[in-house]
């Protein structure tokens, strides 16, 4: 028996074990890169989408400080919604267009995650004068809103179009927020637990909500 062969071929296993080991390793951190979701700049989005305040930034991007009211007429900060994964969108209690259509499925996502305390739901209303308190709680009770999952709130109108402009990046068109500015678009955005915005979608249709939860389970890898 040749033993001078086996003493030769030990080295070269082990070499080769240590190089399986290693390309495996790469080959899934190169996976999981692949599988992250960008995070979206101003300088990433279409730029009739951005403020001309922060049209030009080109990273670091996140969610402004917000102080808002919801259904129970509690005050709603960035503070309840730390270590969150969020979905956002702007609506209007009187609308009778694709906030219907919103709403429905922003309450099914909702049901969807109604056991994952990692997730949660933040609406605002665009006609914050008109949406007081009592009717937002009206509201909230008829699209089946789980306090403390999903907040709907109002607040200043200014704060509120500032927001949507220069943090989530979901109207299309211009104006300042006083009081003959109005709103009106179908976007879900998904926020992270950095405050970064992860993804864009349309609240309208169901396709978009079946992008939703696949993204969220590859956004939710990046913090296990």
């Amino acid at each position: 028996m040749n033993f001078s062969f086996f003493k030769k071929s030990i080295p070269t296993g082990i070499f080769l074990v240590i190089f399986s080991i290693i390309g495996i390793t790469v080959f899934y951190q190169l996976l999981s890169v692949d599988e992250r979701l960008k995070i979206y700049n101003p300088i990433d989005v279409n730029p009739r989408l951005v403020d001309t305040s922060v049209k030009n930034i080109k990273k670091n991007h996140k969610i402004g400080d917000f102080q808002l009211i919801n259904q129970n007429g509690e005050q709603i900060t960035n503070d309840d919604y730390k270590d969150k994964i969020y979905i956002a969108d702007f609506f209007f209690t009187r609308c009778q267009t694709i906030c219907i259509a919103m709403a429905y499925n922003m309450s099914e996502l909702q049901d969807y995650y109604k056991n994952d305390s990692e997730i949660m739901f933040l609406s605002h209303s665009v006609t914050p004068v008109m949406d007081s308190v009592p009717i937002l709680k009206e509201y909230a009770l008829r699209k089946g809103v789980i306090d403390g999952k999903w907040n709907v709130t109002t607040g200043p109108k200014k704060h509120i179009y500032d927001l949507a402009r220069k943090s989530y990046f979901a109207v299309l068109d211009e104006g300042n927020g006083d009081e003959n500015d109005f709103i009106h678009t179908e976007q879900f955005v998904l926020i992270d637990k950095e405050r970064r915005i992860r993804g864009f979608y349309d609240g309208t249709e169901k396709e978009d909500m079946k992008k939703i939860i696949r993204d969220i389970e590859v956004l939710k890898k990046e913090y296990e």
